[in-house]
C-alpha cells in the first residue's frame, strides 16, 4: 500500500515537473513573440514618423537646389514630396471664388505626374466638406477637359468608391460617393447612365438607408437626368412611388418620397444642374467617359506612391512644353503689351517707309497679331487698333489677321 502511494506521488512529481518544462517553453515563445511585435512596431512608428515630417516650403527647395543631378533618386523623391504639397494645397483652399485663378496654378504643376495625388486629394477634401462637392466637381472637369486621362482614372475612382462603400454597408461613405458621382454627371464627365444604373441597384432591394441615398441623388442630378433622359428618371420616380405604396419603409423616408415627388413637379428648382459661376467648360469641349457599375474597375493605386521615373528629364521636359500651350507664352504678351502702348509713333515711321521686300508688311501683320493676342477683351482690341495709323489699302491687313487669329483659337473668341 505504502510502494502504491509513493508510486503515485512520484509519477505526480514528474507530471508536476513536466508541466512546468512546458509553461516555462511556452512563456518564452510568448516573450520572443511580444519583442518581435514591439520591435515591429517601433519600427514601424519611426519610419512613419520619418515619412511624415513637415519640412517648410522654403527649406524644401533648398534641399531640392543641394541635390546634385536632378535625375537621382533623392531629386526625384523631393520634387515628387513638393508635387503633392503643391497639389494638396491648391485643391484644399479652391472655392467657386477662386477657382479661376485656382486652375492656372494647378496647371503649372505636372499633373500628368502626380493625377494620382490630385483624384486623391479631391476625393479626401471632398470627403471632409460634401458641401464643396460642387466646386470640387468643376476642378474635375476642367482637369478633364485638358487631361482626360485623370478625368477618366477620378471617374473610375469615384465609382469603385461607390462600389465598395454599398456593399460594406458604410453609409456615410456611400453618401460622399453619390454626391461626387452625381455633380460628375452634371458636369458631363461621365455618361448618365452610370446614374441610372446606380439607382437601380440602390432601389432593387430597398431598405431606409438606400432609399435615402437615392433620394439624395435623384435631389443633386434630377435636373439634367430630366433632359437627357426623361423616360429613365420617369422609370425611377415610379419605382419610387411603388415603394412609398407598399408602406415598408420608415416614415421619415417616405417623408422623403414624398419632398422629391414635390421638387420634381416644381422642375427641381433651387437645384440647377451647374451654378452659373461653375460653368467653366463648353459642352463640346467636355469628354465624357463611359462607366460602368458592373465593370472590374482598377483604381491603379500605385500612381498615389513614389517610384523613380528613368525617363524622368524626358518627362519634365515634355510637360514644361505642354504646360506653356495650356497657359500660354509670357514672353509674347509682355512684348505684344509693349508695342501696343509704347511704340505707336515707331510704327507710323514704318509705314512711310517703302520697301519692296514686304518687310513693313511683316511689322504691320505681327503688330496687329499681338495686340488681338495680348488685349484682355474685344473693347481694348478695337481701342488698340483704332490707334495705327494705316495706309491706304492696307485696312484688309486687319480683318485677315482677325481671321488668321481665330484660326489658331479652340474657341471663337
Amino acid at each position: 500500500m505504502l510502494d502504491k502511494k509513493q508510486g503515485h506521488k512520484s509519477q505526480y512529481n514528474t507530471y508536476k515537473r513536466d508541466c512546468a518544462t512546458t509553461c516555462d517553453r511556452y512563456n518564452e515563445v510568448f516573450k520572443k513573440r511580444e519583442r518581435d511585435r514591439d520591435s515591429k512596431y517601433n519600427k514601424s512608428d519611426r519610419d512613419r514618423k520619418a515619412v511624415s515630417v513637415y519640412i517648410p516650403p522654403i527649406k524644401l527647395a533648398t534641399m531640392i537646389k543641394k541635390v546634385e543631378g536632378t535625375s537621382s533618386v533623392e531629386y526625384q523623391r523631393l520634387t515628387w514630396d513638393a508635387l503633392r504639397k503643391s497639389i494638396n494645397g491648391l485643391v484644399n483652399k479652391v472655392n467657386a471664388t477662386n477657382i479661376k485663378n485656382i486652375v492656372p496654378e494647378l496647371f503649372s504643376e505636372n499633373l500628368i505626374r502626380g493625377r494620382g495625388l490630385f483624384c486623391r486629394a479631391c476625393i479626401k477634401s471632398q470627403m471632409a466638406c460634401p458641401g464643396f462637392t460642387d466646386v470640387f466637381a468643376s476642378l474635375v472637369a476642367i482637369v478633364n477637359a485638358k487631361f482626360p486621362d485623370v478625368g477618366n482614372l477620378f471617374s473610375r475612382r469615384i465609382v469603385l468608391q461607390v462600389q465598395k462603400s454599398y456593399q460594406r454597408n458604410d453609409k456615410r461613405q456611400l453618401l460622399a460617393g453619390v454626391k461626387f458621382l452625381a455633380h460628375l454627371v452634371n458636369q458631363r464627365v461621365v455618361y448618365e447612365l452610370v446614374a441610372l444604373e446606380l439607382l437601380t441597384m440602390l432601389l432593387e432591394n430597398p431598405s431606409d438607408d438606400s432609399v435615402e441615398v437615392a433620394v439624395g441623388f435623384v435631389t443633386e442630378c434630377g435636373s439634367i437626368l430630366q433632359d437627357v433622359c426623361p423616360r429613365g428618371l420617369h422609370g425611377v420616380f415610379e419605382r419610387f412611388r411603388g415603394i412609398l405604396h407598399q408602406g415598408q419603409i420608415d416614415k421619415r423616408v417616405q417623408f422623403l418620397i414624398e419632398g422629391l415627388f414635390a421638387l420634381r413637379k416644381a422642375m427641381f428648382q433651387g437645384y440647377p444642374a451647374i451654378r452659373q459661376e461653375l460653368d467653366l467648360v463648353e459642352q463640346e469641349d467636355q469628354l465624357t467617359h463611359e462607366i460602368s457599375l458592373v465593370d472590374q474597375i482598377d483604381p491603379e493605386i500605385a500612381l498615389d506612391i513614389f517610384r523613380p521615373d528613368t525617363q524622368f528629364i524626358e518627362s519634365e521636359q515634355i510637360y514644361e512644353k505642354l504646360k506653356k500651350t495650356l497657359l500660354g507664352e509670357e514672353s509674347e504678351d509682355e512684348k505684344g503689351s509693349d508695342v501696343a502702348a509704347d511704340d505707336d509713333e515707331d510704327e507710323v515711321e514704318q509705314m512711310k517707309i517703302r520697301d519692296e521686300t514686304e518687310t513693313n508688311l511683316v511689322n504691320l501683320r505681327r503688330t496687329i497679331y499681338l495686340i488681338i493676342m495680348s488685349s484682355a477683351d474685344f473693347e481694348e482690341a478695337g481701342h488698340k487698333l483704332l490707334k495705327l495709323k494705316l495706309e491706304p489699302g492696307q485696312e484688309m491687313e486687319v480683318c485677315i489677321m482677325l481671321l488668321e487669329c481665330c484660326s489658331q483659337e479652340k474657341t471663337y473668341r
